[in-house]
């Protein structure tokens, strides 16, 4: 069937809202996007337990059992989901990252729906879904139990709206979008940043009389009303978020800085994608029949400046770029059927193997955590802080064993993020380790260490100098041994142990413990 074969039906546009230009019409139903998203997630599901917690899903945890209506560097959607899942199935590796598989399945199926409102055949749609399904973003995310994954559906069911809003003219799909990002906000503040790139590529692009159309308002109103809770905690707080992002943009986090977020655009979807994302871009802002729909090439550019004046993380607009490349899908598969096909379709199957497929060995758990190559962390760094956790409480119960019996009833564990904080709240208790303290990022929220508590396994903490500062005498007493050679935060780290507080905890808590990033 042709690339740009017609729907059964076109919804009539209202005149009021009728977009300048004459949008394509939507292509017919396919099942194969289905059954991509169907092994997207089975696979998934099957590698779910290899390795082991990733930090921020022992973060989670933790955050989960002190909940609130926001923390300070996500909202309560994550860590709510968290407990929630924990409680059905209490160590459940495979259970805590099931909604993880089926979102990234989700997110296969979005991306085939948005080729398919812009008038992709079934050849078109199904080639979209392969990309989305081999892709990065999609494979990474749906790994782990993360915002990311939230924020990549959130993302993508808000563009498939504004897509189809701007097809069909009926403005009532706004409302779509303002639910969408709205319980995205419960995530994260991010999704703001998609309704910042929304608008603006409507102002820019047209059709601007949506900006002043009553279901648009209807749908900025749900948008606010549902982020409310998070937005009031974030308010009454001093808006913690910012300082997070203010460490981000200075290079303190995993794929932060303005080169790296630069270049993590040509390889976050596939070295394979960037072409085809391209092609999609310029379709979308120069195509006649697709007019109507340059505000969505407008939204990823404006988007897309943000992140990189901010200095944000490179994945940040990441969805956008799955909608792009739902655009050069169809692009790419009109160029394969013109002329010698058979050539045209070969250059496009040859590039299979080499540049998708290695996403599945670099980004899932699929080599030996023993024989992990040291060029797997190298390009992907959450590989690295998925395994050895066990092995670090063993570390630490170690040094925890060589302390003086009448010292172990008043020492705790200070970490230096919360990762580790979280290894031992998973793993400690049977080892004999007492609780763990921290004070990076919402940690410092859940509690400090009592009063009499003044000897301290400390751990995670590189510079000694800011231990010296609060304790009379730091000792090394050992190393985090993960018993495998991977390179992550924590393997071969050093483990001292601190006696005597130069102040009370109360003073040094919150001014000097505290931290972000």
């Amino acid at each position: 069937m042709s690339e740009h074969a017609v729907g059964t039906d076109r919804p009539r546009r209202p005149a009021a809202v009728c977009p300048p230009g004459e949008p394509g019409v939507q292509g017919p139903r396919a099942y194969g996007p289905w059954w991509v998203a169907a092994a997207t997630t089975v696979t998934l599901l099957l590698l779910a337990g290899r390795y082991g917690y990733h930090r921020d899903e022992l973060y989670f945890l933790l955050a989960g059992r002190h909940l609130d209506w926001g923390y300070v560097d996500q909202g309560p959607l994550v860590p709510a989901l968290a407990r929630l899942l924990d409680t059905i199935a209490p160590g459940n590796l495979v259970v805590l990252r099931t909604p993880s598989a089926l979102l990234a399945g989700g997110a296969v199926l979005l991306v085939a729906a948005i080729a398919r409102e812009l008038g992709a055949g079934r050849g078109g749609q199904l080639f979209a879904a392969v990309l989305a399904a081999l892709s990065g973003i999609v494979l990474a995310s749906g790994h782990l139990l993360s915002t990311t994954t939230v924020d990549l559906l959130v993302w993508l069911v808000a563009a498939w709206f504004a897509v189809r809003l701007l097809r069909t003219g009926d403005s009532r799909w706004a409302l779509g979008i303002g639910l969408a990002l709205g319980v995205g906000m419960l995530s994260k503040l991010l999704p703001a940043l998609l309704a910042v790139g929304l608008v603006a590529g409507v102002l820019i692009a047209g059709p601007r009389r949506l900006l002043r159309d009553r279901w648009v308002l209807a749908a900025a109103g749900i948008l606010v009303l549902l982020a409310a809770p998070n937005l009031i905690w974030q308010a009454t707080n001093g808006f913690p978020q910012l300082g997070v992002a203010g460490s981000i943009s200075d290079g303190d986090s995993s794929y932060s800085g303005r080169f790296e977020a630069f270049a993590l655009h040509f390889v976050i979807i596939s070295p394979y994608a960037v072409p085809i994302w391209i092609a999609g871009l310029v379709a979308l802002l120069r195509r006649p029949a697709w007019r109507a729909y340059r505000a969505v090439g407008w939204a990823w550019l404006v988007v897309f400046g943000i992140v990189l004046i901010a200095g944000g993380k490179g994945y940040y607009d990441a969805p956008l770029l799955l909608v792009l490349t739902a655009a050069g899908a169809l692009v790419t598969v009109a160029w394969a059927s013109r002329g010698s096909a058979w050539w045209r379709r070969g250059l496009l199957a040859l590039g299979v193997v080499p540049f998708l497929l290695p996403n599945v060995v670099l980004l899932l758990p699929v080599l030996p955590a023993d024989r992990l190559p040291g060029f797997v962390v190298d390009v992907n760094y959450d590989a690295g802080e998925t395994i050895g956790w066990p092995e670090f409480a063993d570390s630490l119960a170690a040094v925890h064993r060589g302390l003086p019996p009448q010292e172990r009833p008043r020492a705790v564990v200070l970490t230096g993020n919360y990762g580790e904080a979280g290894a031992v709240a998973r793993y400690g208790p049977a080892r004999g380790l007492p609780r763990a303290y921290s004070g990076h990022n919402s940690m410092v929220d859940f509690g400090r260490p009592p009063a009499d508590a003044d000897v301290v396994i400390a751990v995670g903490w590189e510079r000694p100098d800011q231990l010296n500062a609060w304790f009379e005498q730091c000792t090394l007493a050992g190393q985090v041994d993960q018993r495998v050679e991977v390179e992550n935060d924590e393997n071969g780290g050093p483990i001292h142990v601190c006696r005597g507080l130069r102040r009370p905890w109360a003073q040094i808590w919150d001014t000097e413990v505290r931290h972000t990033g």
